[in-house]
Parts: structure tokens; sequence; C-alpha cells
């Protein structure tokens, strides 16, 4: 397989004490590992999308509960200090949930020969599930790696999960943790 690695929404906003829903205490205890990932990743060449929230002001979904965060051309928009994706990288600005809802994430994986994604980032139950549920619909294996995401609180993150661990889908879909993925990629 030719695996591509998605990190979604590790955003400065995210990262504020005052964030959209509060996940930053959780968001920080998968830093270390995302960034054992991205090593892994970067030592094999593989492709690397940081896939970034870049919503405008006056969003559509600031309509419900959600605060207004990452907003396109602010700070809070781009990718945590401690994660900076390299020059040769690809930052991917989304508007919606999944990275790949009306962008061009899969022409480019396609381009790229990638057959596989392994998602990591936050929030477990939003953008990174809608992220490996639509890499699925467009045909690429998908991998969470679990202790490589984050939700609210750990108790989501774990249910969303479980959710799909022995999914009708397996192996097309797996969660695994670093350790496991590690060892077999």
């Amino acid at each position: 397989m030719n695996p591509a690695i998605i990190v979604v929404d590790m955003l400065r906003d995210n990262f504020k004490k005052e964030a959209h829903f509060s996940i930053t205490s959780e968001a920080m205890q998968i830093i270390p590992n995302i960034k054992k990932l991205l090593d892994h990743g970067r030592g094999r060449a593989w492709p690397i999308i940081f896939a970034c929230d870049s919503f405008l002001e006056r969003d559509f979904i600031f309509q419900g509960r959600m605060k207004p965060h990452s907003i396109r051309g602010t700070k809070g928009a781009e990718v945590i200090g401690d994660l900076n994706p390299l020059a040769t990288e690809m930052v991917l600005a989304k508007r919606r949930f999944s990275a790949f809802f009306k962008t061009d994430l899969d022409q480019t994986l396609r381009t790229l020969t990638v057959d596989a994604v392994v998602v990591a980032g936050i929030a477990t139950h939003v953008c990174v599930l809608m992220t490996a549920m639509d890499a699925l619909s467009h045909d690429f294996h998908s991998i969470i790696v679990e202790d490589c995401c984050a939700a609210h609180k750990k108790e989501v993150h774990r249910a969303a999960l479980e959710l799909y661990r022995d999914f009708a889908l397996y192996p097309l879909l797996r969660i695994l943790s670093l350790e496991e993925f590690l060892k077999e990629w």
C-alpha cells in the first residue's frame, strides 16, 4: 500500500483555553504521538497533508452552538507550532468537517498514487471520523490512529472509535494504536 498521512485540525484556535469545544487538554496529550507518526511518515517520504478548518466570519455553521474559530487568514487557522508543516507538505483549507468535502484532496491523492490514508487529529467523533469515512467513500483504505486523535472528552473519543473498531468494512477501515501502526507500516 501507498499511504498518506492526514492531520486534521491541529490548529492554534483549537488550543486556546476558550476553545469552542474545550478540547485543549485532550488535544495536548496527542501532540507527541502525532510527532512520532509524522517522523515515521517523513522517513518514508509519504505524502503528509494538514487538513485545516478555514471558515469565513459569518459561516453557516456558526449559526448553531459552535463559536467562530479558525477564521480564514488569521493566526488561529494555522497549524500549531509543535507540528510545523514542512515546505514539501500540503496545508489544505477545508470549509467543513471532512478533508474531502469540496476540496481537491481526492484528485491530489490519486495523482500521488496514494491508496490508503492514515488519519490523526481532532475531533475524533467529527472531523477525524468524517475524513476517514469519506476516504472510504472515495475508495481509499482508511486507518484511524486512535492515540493520535482526541475529542473533548475521553469517553466521546472511545465511544466513537468503538462504533467502528469491528465495522463491516474491516479491513478497509481500521483503527490502530500508534504502536500497532508503526509495527505494521
